[in-house]
């Protein structure tokens, strides 16, 4: 049975941990056998939330097929001076590799990767506002910036927090498929597994700084019926505002235009769709709400410098 360690150490921030561990729990319901330990150099844990986490197993002697994701601890979020048991997390990462385990951390747990050495020559990502420090503190890492993950052999980084929900549903799809990965991401009420090339500033997550209720409300429908036909008025009967005064106001609350946001979205979406081989770059198009492939391939020019069909990712090579 394949384990998917969770290495829990002081000051862990609870949603690195729980949300690539709903993935795995999910999975398992969907018909997974993963074995999952909670790990930590001591039976109790407390979290930087203030939630204490207990029971907790020793670091384990490790296998060449575990899996053992770092979530980030607040020891890295501060320009302290780790503790004891860093170092000791630090040996533990290292002999876990050399022993053949593929290793992910979450936001900044790529410092303790860093601290290990596992970084050294690798390219790697963390979250957007530690990318500069993770680079000073570790020069030998090639840090890259603006990257929800990055797979560099059986190292595998993510940015931050919620990123490791995505991280965690790619390492689920290349052990099970594309389709048993959707299902997972269905279960979660995720409804689009982001690939690692997706920038950490999401669409699906900006020009929402804003509080206008109808503008909102628009963006949520376009998020969920993208690919459906829609003229202004039907907008504006979502917004419960008039089509005028909707175009104003979400041009003044989000920066750019319903029709701009909308063609931002269905890009995205193809970006998903793009990723199945059995689908042409016109079918794509048809599911995105695109008129035809011509158009989806010249929308994508302009937004990305190059074709649908040279965007199309391939499976992430671990193992």
């Amino acid at each position: 049975m394949p384990r998917v360690i969770f290495a829990i150490f002081p000051d862990t921030e609870i949603l690195d941990l729980a949300g690539p561990l709903q993935v795995v729990h999910e999975a398992n319901a969907l018909g997974a056998d993963y074995r999952v330990v909670y790990a930590a150099p001591e039976p109790e844990i407390a979290t930087q939330q203030g939630l204490l986490l207990a029971n907790l197993e020793p670091l384990p002697n490790v296998r060449a097929d575990d899996l053992i994701l770092v979530p980030g601890t607040a020891f890295f979020r501060r320009a302290t001076t780790p503790p004891p048991q860093i170092a000791q997390a630090a040996t533990w990462l290292r002999e876990a590799y050399g022993h053949g385990a593929t290793i992910g951390s979450i936001c900044v747990g790529a410092f303790l990767l860093g601290a290990a050495g596992l970084l050294d020559g690798r390219t790697c990502t963390t979250h957007w506002s530690r990318v500069a420090e993770l680079h000073a503190r570790f020069p030998a890492a090639n840090v890259v910036g603006n990257r929800l993950y990055v797979v560099d052999e059986r190292i595998v980084t993510s940015a931050g927090i919620a990123s490791g929900i995505d991280m965690a549903l790619a390492l689920i799809e290349h052990a099970h498929g594309a389709q048993f990965a959707a299902a997972v991401a269905r279960e979660m009420v995720v409804y689009v597994r982001r690939d690692g090339n997706a920038a950490q500033q999401s669409v699906y997550v900006q020009h929402r700084d804003h509080l206008e209720p109808g503008v909102h409300a628009v963006q949520d429908w376009l998020v969920n019926n993208a690919a459906e036909p829609h003229d202004l008025d039907d907008l504006a009967g979502v917004a419960g505002l008039s089509r005028r005064h909707l175009t104003r106001v979400f041009r003044r609350a989000t920066g750019i235009g319903v029709k701009e946001y909308t063609t931002k979205l269905r890009l995205e979406r193809a970006r998903l769709f793009l990723r199945d081989p059995a689908l042409s770059v016109d079918a794509v198009a048809e599911r995105c709400g695109f008129a035809d492939g011509r158009q989806l391939r010249r929308l994508w020019k302009t937004a990305y410098g190059t074709t649908p069909a040279a965007s199309r990712t391939t499976t992430i090579p671990l193992h």
